[in-house]
């Protein structure tokens, strides 16, 4: 608290902030910020690190500086690399790392994260009593080695019209050398630090263990830039990895785990059969209501205003997301709507023997306005979604945007270019027949239809009561016989990770067999 308490008071004065919360214990203090989504991220660190500098004085003087680190949605790994195989954790270290290094060439790729393996260290192990015994101190042999083990500049020397940098490379080339370092003069004698200590050439303590199927193994958390494309880069990774695979080890095994590239092509594959199977059943319809000629025309406002709004995405900098297909779907038979009643108006005047040119203007002029404020007012409807607050709102905004940019393309397909197209390649068969009174054609569907208009105009009241019926049967209904509300449907989950947190302080290899008992 010595740390987290002058902390919170500076930074409880940060705006835009959604939650701060905080966790302290013997040697650590965190304190994480949540900011709102319409925040500035850049401009929030920089009040975050002001915040802490002012908080710096009132801080124990023994802390270490603190460390701000910022965290979001794209510092998870998109994939996980993970090698496994009999040819020993150091082997496996070192093909890792050289892995690492190339993934990280990738165009896209922010940052590899290698994770177990170990990790060679030279350690030099200290006996006390022959510290006591030469009456050297700890800090003698630490400012011997770390005195000897330095690379220094030497200044530049100038070899004809080029200048060169001079470095004196004084580092430790072998472990051998730390032994013959000279610790002390004691009685004009030399210490050594083979006096006092042993030099070993091991390994760092473990912070970190992996396995595969009980294997030892090495992982690779790979995560991207923002906005990078991630199936551009996962399919990247594995045509190197499968390169680089020829000169592994005999038994070494790589297992791509965590791979969302593989969630994203199923999502993307579902939402275009769902397009493909939309726009199928779309003009079956077109087909079977209107005569051949008619839905042909009809169904082209469908690609055109498809084609419109992809345009308009990709200058909008909107990228093809979930919600965005999702939205495509649900718009697809809306772009029709208007191309129905343009069509068959533009066919219904044409029918009475004016010229094409006449029926077109006189058809358009028409319907135009109907059609423009019945496309309004559902747009209208979605308008007030785009004012959606909150990190749902980030999310879901997508939607209104895409729906309210495929209607208003499909209207300006319907009053400009689905006339052109009319005029040019409409044809009406010749003995079209026309009821006088109405000007539809004459068949089984305009009659059945008829009948129920007239007994509808008939019976006004009984028609509006009927309709209040099945409103409040509805709402009756849904509340006897409703499930509740889900913002998302709860589906089968495909993979389970398991969080386990041991007590604060716990040593790796106590952790290693609570997971192996799991």
């Amino acid at each position: 608290t010595l740390v987290t308490q002058p902390l919170e008071r500076e930074l409880k004065e940060l705006k835009d902030v959604e939650e701060m919360s905080s966790t302290s214990a013997e040697g650590i203090s965190i304190i994480t910020i949540e900011f709102t989504p319409e925040a500035n991220i850049d401009e929030a660190l920089q009040k975050v690190r002001e915040k802490v500098d002012l908080a710096k004085p009132d801080l124990p003087k023994d802390a270490e500086d603190p460390v701000i680190t910022e965290i979001s949605f794209s510092d998870w790994p998109i994939i996980i690399l993970t090698l496994s195989g009999d040819v020993g954790p150091v082997r496996l270290k070192a093909i890792g790392e050289d892995l690492e290094e190339k993934i990280e060439q990738i165009p896209g790729v922010l940052e590899v994260n290698l994770n177990g393996g170990v990790e060679r260290e030279i350690q030099v192990l200290v006996d006390p009593k022959r510290l006591a015994y030469y009456r050297v101190t700890l800090d003698d042999v630490m400012h011997a080695v770390q005195g000897e083990n330095v690379n220094l500049p030497g200044g530049d020397i100038d070899v004809g019209n080029a200048s060169y940098l001079v470095r004196v490379p004084a580092d430790f080339k072998h472990p051998g050398e730390i032994a013959d370092l000279v610790v002390k003069m004691k009685g004009g004698k030399p210490v050594f630090v083979r006096d006092v200590a042993r030099v070993v050439d091991g390994f760092k303590d473990r912070t970190t263990l992996a396995r595969l199927d009980g294997r030892e193994a090495i992982s690779l958390g790979v995560t991207k830039r923002t906005g990078e494309n991630i199936i551009r880069i996962i399919d990247e990774i594995k045509a190197l990895v499968a390169r680089e695979a020829k000169d592994f080890p005999p038994g070494t095994e790589v297992a791509f785990l965590n791979d969302q590239s593989k969630q994203i092509r199923q999502m993307v594959q579902e939402l275009e059969n769902n397009i493909l199977s939309g726009l199928l059943l779309v003009l079956g319809v077109l087909f079977v209501a209107l005569t051949f000629n008619t839905a042909l025309l009809v169904a082209v406002a469908i690609p055109l205003s498809m084609l419109i709004t992809f345009v308009v995405l990709q200058a909008l900098g909107i990228t093809l997301n979930m919600v965005v297909l999702f939205s495509l779907i649900l718009a697809l038979g809306m772009l029709v709507d208007n191309a129905i009643v343009i069509v068959e108006n533009i066919y219904r005047h044409a029918s009475l023997g004016k010229p094409m040119l006449r029926a077109t203007q006189a058809a358009v002029l028409e319907v135009a306005w109907p059609v423009t404020t019945s496309t309004v007012t559902t747009l209208s409807a979605f308008f007030p979604l785009l004012f959606w607050p909150g990190i749902m709102g980030k999310f879901m905004g997508f939607l209104p945007r895409t729906l309210i940019i495929a209607l208003s393309a499909s209207l300006f397909v319907a009053l400009v270019m689905n006339p052109v197209i009319s005029k040019r390649f409409l044809r009406v068969p010749k003995g079209r027949l026309r009821d006088p009174d109405l000007e539809v054609e004459d068949n089984a569907f305009v009659r059945l239809y008829r009948r129920s208009l007239i007994v509808a105009l008939r019976h006004p009241i009984l028609v509006v009561a009927a309709g209040v019926l099945s409103l409040v049967g509805t709402i009756f209904a849904y509340g006897k016989l409703g499930q509740g509300v889900e913002f998302f449907p709860e589906t089968t989950p495909e993979k389970a990770i398991i969080n386990i947190e041991a007590p604060l302080g716990t040593r790796l290899e106590a952790t290693d067999e609570i997971v192996r008992e799991i």
